[in-house]
């Protein structure tokens, strides 16, 4: 008897060590340090509302874009009143040299982005039209990724991520974006897996060989807003900071 009571009050203090690594776990998302206050990051999603953001040139009431639990994410059939609620988040504030940092997972066989220097213009329907992205696919199970430079952490069309470190879909994966006169380095996991400069000859080669060789404005313009695309796939982001340069 004395033996199943000791093992009764042992699975109860494993269950609360658990819930309290959770509870500590969730409360440290979505937020600043002192130190990175000190150093000028700004929080983008403070794990409760949408503010900051809206959808790419106001098209939809952006009811498709939800929070909970202190993740931003996307329900592609979720609708608004007006019967239309997705569409690219897209943030309020424009931003040039910038050091932007973020969490994302990605549904099954899902696909979505994270762009930048985006030009909110209504002549322009989607954000991609202006904007560089960096990839998010799920590697293993998206027909997308089956192509070079459509992968996750590639700069979309233009350059391959290496070394290709993206987690399984599901799992949380850390995605950096840093811009600075025309210095591009994206970070994924850790780690830098693509590096270029926007300005270059080189960099204008690469987008005269892509599919956004037509697009006469696409990555003309060295600032603009950051944007989180609507692929029609759930995906979910937290962790939202940028720190201008």
């Amino acid at each position: 008897m004395l033996n199943r009571f000791c093992t009764i009050l042992t699975l109860i203090a494993l269950c609360s060590c658990t819930t309290s690594r959770k509870s500590q776990t969730a409360s440290s998302n979505n937020t600043l340090s002192s130190k990175e206050q000190s150093q000028g990051w700004e929080l983008l999603f403070d794990g409760s509302t949408k503010n900051g953001w809206h959808v790419f040139n106001n098209r939809t009431d952006g009811a498709a874009w939800k929070v909970e639990d202190g993740v931003l994410f996307l329900d592609p059939k979720a609708k608004g009143p007006k019967g239309e609620g997705g569409g690219d988040l897209t943030s309020d504030k424009t931003y040039g040299n910038f050091h932007l940092k973020l969490d994302w997972k990605i549904d099954s066989a899902g696909n979505s982005g994270i762009m930048f220097h985006a030009q909110e213009d209504p002549k322009y329907r989607w954000a991609y039209v202006t904007a560089p992205e960096m990839q998010i696919i799920d590697n293993n199970a998206h027909a997308d990724a089956k192509f070079v430079k459509h992968r996750a952490g590639d700069l979309y069309d233009l350059i391959s991520a290496v070394p290709e470190n993206s987690r399984k879909a599901g799992e949380w994966n850390t995605s950096e974006i840093i811009y600075q006169n025309g210095n591009l380095s994206l970070y994924q996991n850790g780690k830098e897996v693509v590096i270029t400069n926007m300005n270059s000859p080189e960099f204008k080669e690469l987008i005269a060989k892509s599919k956004f060789k037509t697009i006469e404005e696409f990555a003309k313009v060295n600032s603009g807003k950051l944007v989180l695309q609507d692929h029609g796939d759930k995906v979910w982001f937290r962790n939202i900071k940028v720190k201008t340069l």
